[in-house]
């Protein structure tokens, strides 16, 4: 068996069950929010770009993730961006979701790590949980079918820490999707200006870290699998004019992993559904 898969299968079940690390605060009280359609689409987002799996309310117990943080490039004007991996958002009104936050402020970019289980506030990580671009992240959202309740694992492999939510009921959650998003968050109530991440890197083909068991996700029914394996969909960033301010490649690696660049992806990544 394959032994990188071994030491990451423990880590996620030692993970699961520590004790979780209070929360510290953001630069600015940015919040993630679920996926904002422009005029109803389902290909097009306001907020979101990356990749989502669909299924009926109940279906998903656990989601997964790795990418490397981007270096963002910050200009005199606050923009803002986050990378993470989650459950529900897609068509419903929670989201349970762990990853990194970036915002620029003065030219200059400010990365924390935080969970959150919308429409609760985010909770950020204290300052001492250093993030760095370059550094490469694992993330789990698992949920606890005989408890009701959710927890997120967060893990800086580079760094050397894990950031962990408590086991939370979330009102409402429908487990009906998961998601693998590049966001662009809000302050005050509004969407902020999308911050140049570049391009951010998901999954085993650009990490080289094979998630426990091999997939990426897994469903109430007991099936696993990777995003291809379940009815998904690609999610373009965009404006209110329709103009692209972030957008997916295509699946590599027998539909495991992708990438999405900050603008268009040329020919990469035409938005959409996948039917299975």
């Amino acid at each position: 068996m394959n032994p990188r898969y071994l030491a990451l299968a423990a880590l996620v079940i030692l993970l699961a069950a520590a004790a979780p690390h209070g929360g510290g605060a953001a630069r600015a009280q940015a919040k993630l929010y679920p996926r904002l359609p422009l005029r109803g689409s389902t290909s097009e987002s306001l907020n979101w770009a990356g990749y989502a799996d669909v299924l009926a309310p109940h279906s998903f117990i656990s989601v997964n993730a790795s990418w490397y943080v981007p270096d963002v490039q910050c200009s005199p004007r606050s923009s803002d961006v986050a990378v993470w991996v989650g459950i529900d958002g897609f068509n419903d009104s929670t989201v349970e979701q762990t990853g990194i936050l970036v915002q620029c402020q003065g030219g200059r970019a400010y990365y924390s790590a935080w969970y959150e289980f919308y429409p609760a506030s985010p909770v950020y990580a204290p300052s001492s949980y250093v993030v760095r671009p370059g550094d490469k992240v694992v993330g789990w959202v698992i949920y606890n079918t005989s408890t009701g309740e959710y927890r997120t694992v967060l893990v800086d492999v580079t760094q050397g820490w894990n950031f962990t939510s408590p086991w939370t009921a979330v009102s409402g959650a429908e487990d009906s999707s998961a998601e693998w998003v590049v966001e662009r968050p809000a302050v005050g109530g509004s969407l902020t200006t999308l911050a140049d991440f570049g391009t951010a890197y998901f999954n085993v083909k650009y990490t080289g870290v094979l998630p426990p068991g091999g997939v990426y996700v897994r469903l109430a029914n007991g099936s696993a699998g990777n995003i291809s394996s379940f009815n998904y969909y690609e999610m373009i960033m965009v404006n209110d004019q329709g103009k692209v301010l972030a957008q997916p490649s295509g699946l590599y690696a027998y539909g495991s992993s992708f990438y999405v660049c900050y603008g268009p992806c040329g020919s990469s990544g035409s938005g959409g559904h996948h039917g299975k």
